[in-house]
């Protein structure tokens, strides 16, 4: 019997590897930017940072020690040097696969941080495994700029899974959508005509503004900004301001809100506060050639006639009066009465 060489006695006393195989190693050193393994093999196993992380500022001496026990997979039996190239990502992958591959089966909800913010959508890490979120699935409204999901935790679930392609993509709208349509149901079974809440304005238009009502939007009509007049919402009101309005009236699904609270109704004390003979203060509003419009306060307007500005002869109130402009004046006289569809008083004096 022919006599063994060293090299055929050191691979019989060594444990024989294959590329792809899980080795499990005992940390020998540790440098900023690899990991060496004894794995019982004839030579060492070395994991590079890039094969441990995605994270390329990472400091492998901050998460391994010598002396501590670590699986890993073979990348190369011969990296060049001798030593068996490891790779901890990809094994730590393979078993965040294994777990998206769970979680797009029992359609669960899952929790990771953003890592990279991409053109076309959001990339996030779950156990090693990338996951891709495309930007028509991130939000239920559109949004052009995804920065601020960087480095944010966000939920998500599982709507295909092909690792082989490469293809594990995640939807985080549906589950916004779903919550919206809870929360729906939550304020219209809790919400009346008549009630008085608060919302936050979301977007204000030259005919009203939208009022987030936490699951439903409302409407507040331009009619319904004020018990006066507003010319232009949008130098009133606010996206992003609270705001506390009254439920008008819940047709369906649409809500309509209003400002035009009953305890500041000026038509309420109106008959004796404009008495024939009693002298008010107020600002011209407009101007037509018969006369000058005065609000008296918001939602309170009175003509003074042309004949009566002054007593000398007036052609145009425009020639005495200007827009704007404070001035006294007495009632001369005053007529009421409901309006039909708005249950609201009119007031006409001259």
């Amino acid at each position: 019997m022919s006599e063994l060489s060293f090299e055929q006695m050191l691979d019989e006393t060594f444990k024989t590897i294959r590329n792809g195989e899980v080795v499990e190693g005992t940390v020998i050193d540790v440098k900023e930017d690899q990991i060496i393994l004894n794995i019982d093999y004839k030579a060492d196993g070395i994991i590079t940072r890039n094969e441990y992380s995605n994270d390329q500022n990472l400091d492998l001496r901050t998460v391994a020690h010598p002396g501590d026990t670590m699986e890993a997979k073979v990348l190369k039996l011969n990296d060049g040097d001798g030593q068996v190239l490891l790779t901890y990502k990809r094994l730590a992958a393979d078993k965040g696969n294994k777990r998206l591959e769970e979680a797009f089966e029992n359609k669960e909800v899952l929790t990771a941080k953003v890592n990279q913010v991409l053109d076309g959508g959001l990339s996030v890490i779950v156990e090693e495994a990338r996951v891709f979120i495309p930007a028509s699935l991130v939000s239920d409204t559109y949004e052009k700029d995804l920065t601020k999901y960087q480095d944010q935790e966000i939920e998500f679930v599982i709507t295909e899974f092909n690792p082989r392609r490469r293809r594990v993509i995640g939807d985080r709208k549906q589950l916004l959508v779903a919550k919206k349509e809870e929360m729906k149901k939550e304020l219209f079974e809790r919400i009346h005509a008549g009630d008085v809440v608060e919302g936050t304005i979301k977007n204000v238009t030259d005919f009203g503004a939208f009022i987030d009502l936490g699951g439903a939007d409302g409407l507040l009509h331009i009619s319904e900004m004020s018990w006066g007049r507003v010319e232009n919402p949008k130098k009133v009101f606010k996206a992003g301001e609270k705001i506390t309005v009254l439920i008008k009236e819940i047709n369906g699904d649409k809500i309509a809100l209003s400002l035009k609270f009953e305890d500041q109704n000026p038509w309420l004390n109106a008959s004796e506060k404009y008495a024939v003979g009693n002298v008010v203060e107020g600002k011209i509003a407009r101007m037509t050639d018969f006369g000058a419009f005065i609000e008296l306060e918001p939602g309170v307007d009175a003509l003074l006639h042309v004949s009566q500005i002054s007593r000398a002869h007036v052609d145009k109130p425009s020639d005495v009066l200007s827009v704007g402009q404070t001035i006294e004046a007495y009632c001369k006289s005053s007529r009421f009465q409901r309006r039909r569809k708005e249950n609201q008083p009119e007031h006409e004096s001259s």
